[in-house]
């Protein structure tokens, strides 16, 4: 009797033992645990992106807990198979599902479309070329991609981070290339985290102090009736042209019908508030909780954050050069700076280049008009997604 109550007691500390996180951690989970941990104080120390850092960063923590995963993801292993039964099913399964069928980017564009304001872009079309321009890392990357490897529609993936636009990496990942969601996504976010400390010395290095202090006219008063015509302008041409592109581009628009329309004032906020936060918990979580040791930690990984870095990079100059070119061939009435707001960070980018106009110019406010290339590289970003979803998907 004796005898069977010691073996009864060594088998119940065994399983407990073997049901312990202690025992089933491997080096990748507790690097992961201490990305996650950098990241956190990025978010809450720095400041930086933290309403995206933030969820992402708890998302990884919570998933490289070791033995976490089974609860949280809803799937238990045996020496055979692995099993998903509905019944099964964690939180993070169901948090996941967005983004596996691509609807929190749309929505997150729907947000984004009613807290945007359009006057600048339509006051200054010409704003559109030097967001287009900033798309140029976008393409740049595509090729660096496929020269390192990557098959075409993970190249197309990975070059989309160039745009600056969390949303669109993701909705773009998604389709060309689902195993590499976590990785673009939290590059995505890290560098529009890392705006202010990528852009300020690009655009010193790539404009003069003469060119800096430039002071630019005042836009002229955009009406209500050309700001509700635009969306449905641009959504009508767009979709006749890149179909690929509605869902985020439709979304956007709608939204921004939303605002300027004035009759439905309860939906613009909505979407403008609790959607909008809403959806950024739920992607920001769902996100990171993709971001395993096994997976993310990988040479493959250091190639996408490399070459995410030099799209970012590529993108910011590409705005500069082109606002640089303008601002030549319109005798120095466009102030070379806005052209690094041409990346879709909005409206961050556009804060940097009325931060870096006032250091050499208190008086000098580039915001209003930094706006209108900032918007137009969240619409450019789009079309590149439904370009290279036309071309690759």
């Amino acid at each position: 009797m004796q005898s069977s109550l010691l073996i009864d007691f060594g088998k119940i500390f065994s399983d407990l033992w073997q049901s312990m996180g202690l025992s089933q951690g491997t080096w990748q989970n507790y690097v992961m645990l201490a990305i996650s941990f950098v990241l956190m104080f990025l978010a809450i120390v720095k400041k930086f992106e933290p309403m995206l850092l933030l969820p992402i960063a708890f998302g990884m923590f919570l998933i490289n807990i070791p033995g976490a995963e089974r609860i949280l993801w809803g799937t238990y292993t045996d020496e055979a198979h692995t099993y998903d039964l509905v019944e099964n099913r964690g939180l993070l399964w169901y948090l996941y599902y967005g983004v596996d069928k691509v609807i929190y980017p749309p929505l997150i564009f729907l947000g984004i479309g009613a807290m945007t304001d359009f006057g600048p872009l339509i006051a200054n079309p010409k704003s559109m070329l030097i967001g287009a321009g900033a798309q140029l890392g976008i393409f740049i990357a595509l090729f660096g991609a496929i020269l390192l490897g990557f098959s075409g529609a993970e190249a197309a993936a990975i070059a989309i981070i160039g745009g600056a636009d969390g949303p669109t990496a993701l909705y773009v990942s998604k389709v060309l290339a689902e195993h590499l969601v976590p990785t673009i996504a939290i590059a995505a976010y890290s560098y529009m985290a890392l705006i202010p400390v990528i852009q300020k010395p690009l655009m010193r290095l790539f404009t003069t102090k003469k060119e800096r202090m430039i002071r630019m006219k005042p836009l002229r008063q955009v009406s209500k009736v050309e700001k509700i015509m635009f969306p449905i302008i641009v959504t009508l041409v767009v979709g006749l042209l890149l179909p690929d592109a509605i869902p985020l581009l439709g979304m956007l628009m709608l939204g921004n019908l939303f605002r300027e329309s004035g009759v439905v004032e309860r939906l613009s906020s909505q979407a403008q508030n609790g959607l909008m936060n809403t959806v950024t918990i739920f992607l920001g979580i769902a996100v990171g909780c993709k971001a395993k040791g096994d997976i993310f930690l990988t040479p493959q990984t250091l190639y996408i954050l490399l070459i995410g870095v030099v799209a970012f990079v590529c993108g910011t100059i590409g705005g500069l050069l082109t606002a640089k070119l303008m601002c030549k061939l319109t005798h120095g009435q466009i102030n070379p700076l806005i052209g690094s707001a041409g990346v879709s960070a909005v409206p961050m980018a556009a804060r940097i280049s009325e931060d870096v106009g006032r250091e050499y110019d208190p008086s000098n406010h580039l915001l209003m008009h930094a706006m209108g290339p900032n918007v137009a590289g969240v619409i450019g970003s789009a079309l590149a997604a439904g370009i290279l979803l036309a071309c690759f998907g």
